[in-house]
């Protein structure tokens, strides 16, 4: 039976930081060979990067609490599949993990491939909403159609370098609001 060897990358274990985040659980894991992959404490970089990660995650905690709380009552997923919130979207049913919610609030698109600084991005709009893009506050909504609505979602390719993931908040809500506010508070955007 071959052997496969797994290295964990410095990009790979930032890009995991970015993703997990935006988790119920941000936490270290040095990984069955250590010396074989970079650790969180393996450079300045990787450390900035996860105290940076570290403040995002304490950003959303007050989310994090009323999700875990949800969960609890009505076994909704902090973290959940865009069908949940958008099921008359036909785009969304081809979406598998490319893109996820947190709650309804928060729409996360991590980066999935070594070496690329973008994502395709699909913003769900059925109730109207205006996604904010957290790092830099560009706002993405669909322009109405003829008969004055917005009708099923779009796609925008969105830049997303180490360290600035694609993460968006609903633009205008009370908790996206709040989370941009923390952000600010704790230095990070």
């Amino acid at each position: 039976m071959p052997t496969i060897r797994y290295r964990r990358s410095e990009e790979l274990l930032i890009q995991w930081m970015e993703l997990n985040a935006f988790s119920t659980v941000f936490r270290t894991h040095e990984g069955n060979i250590p010396s074989s992959n970079c650790q969180f404490y393996s450079n300045r970089n990787t450390l900035d990067q996860f105290a940076r990660f570290a403040k995002v995650y304490k950003a959303w905690k007050f989310y994090r609490i009323k999700l875990v709380k949800e969960a609890a009552e009505k076994g909704l997923h902090v973290v959940r599949h865009l069908f949940l919130h958008y099921p008359d979207d036909e785009h969304i049913h081809s979406l598998s993990y490319q893109q996820f919610l947190v709650g309804s609030e928060f729409l996360v698109v991590p980066v999935l491939d070594r070496g690329k600084k973008e994502v395709k991005a699909y913003f769900p709009v059925s109730g109207g909403e205006i996604w904010q893009h957290v790092w830099t506050g560009r706002v993405f909504t669909k322009p109405l159609d003829n008969s004055g609505k917005n009708q099923q979602g779009f796609e925008a390719w969105i830049e997303a370098p180490i360290g600035y993931p694609a993460v968006f908040v609903k633009h205008g809500s009370s908790i996206g609001d709040t989370f941009l506010k923390n952000l600010r508070d704790l230095d990070i955007c």
